[in-house]
């Protein structure tokens, strides 16, 4: 299975590299206001529908809406944990699977999806699961919405540092970036005002670590404990 999962991660690796934008931090506020508009192709629940349609058409606004938007709905929680998540890895660990096992990875990945729409592991095991049993369109509908979240993410910065970092809603798409940019994690993390800073392990680029603003997690957490 990891060989599998490592290669989609190259193939959406390819698509995002051919990408040409200039880096744009998140306006938050904007965002806020623009989602809340029905008139507006920015409405939120319009960018949902469509995303969940596997809209390739939709614009690097759009996607940035879509993505950055979603820190704003009640059903974010950037910190939560999954037993679908637990019952995903003990089926993944076999060598082989029967296709009862697929179409399970499949169900348990859509109830992680339900969660949390921009989970790009649950895509990942779905992508796996599609490819094993020759299922071309339901693929490619799920490689769009990857490809989506990380356009969203790559369009936000390049991480090298504060100034220029990525901008994420939840922490598991940091490490997500580091395996799409083919980089490992070199095992630590620091909460730097409201940025994470992980360090990656030695690489022809000489990169030592990448940035990623936390905001959204970060206000999330406030709200939980009331502060």
């Amino acid at each position: 299975m990891n060989k599998i999962a490592l290669f989609l991660f190259f193939i959406v690796t390819l698509t995002a590299h051919s990408q040409d934008w200039e880096f744009e931090k998140p306006n938050y506020k904007e965002i806020e206001k623009n989602i809340q508009d029905a008139d507006s192709p920015l409405f939120y629940k319009t960018l949902m529908d469509r995303f969940q349609n596997a809209d390739s058409t939709l614009t690097l606004q759009e996607k940035r809406h879509l993505y950055y938007g979603f820190s704003f709905s009640d059903r974010y929680s950037p910190y939560g944990h999954s037993k679908s998540m637990d019952s995903l890895m003990v089926i993944l660990q076999k060598d082989s699977l029967s296709g009862q096992e697929l179409d399970r990875v499949i169900g348990l990945s859509d109830s992680l999806l339900a969660e949390n729409p921009f989970n790009v592991r649950a895509m990942n095991y779905k992508l796996f699961a599609f490819e094993q049993k020759m299922e071309k369109a339901n693929f490619e509908k799920t490689y769009v919405r990857m490809s989506t979240v990380f356009d969203a993410l790559l369009s936000s910065g390049n991480g090298v540092s504060k100034e220029e970092a990525f901008y994420v809603i939840y922490t598991s798409h940091e490490y997500d970036l580091l395996n799409l940019l083919g980089f490992q994690f070199g095992g630590m993390q620091q909460l730097i005002e409201h940025y994470d800073y992980l360090t990656v392990a030695k690489n022809e680029a000489g990169i030592e670590g990448f940035y990623f603003d936390v905001s959204p997690c970060l206000n999330a957490m406030s709200k939980m404990f009331g502060e």
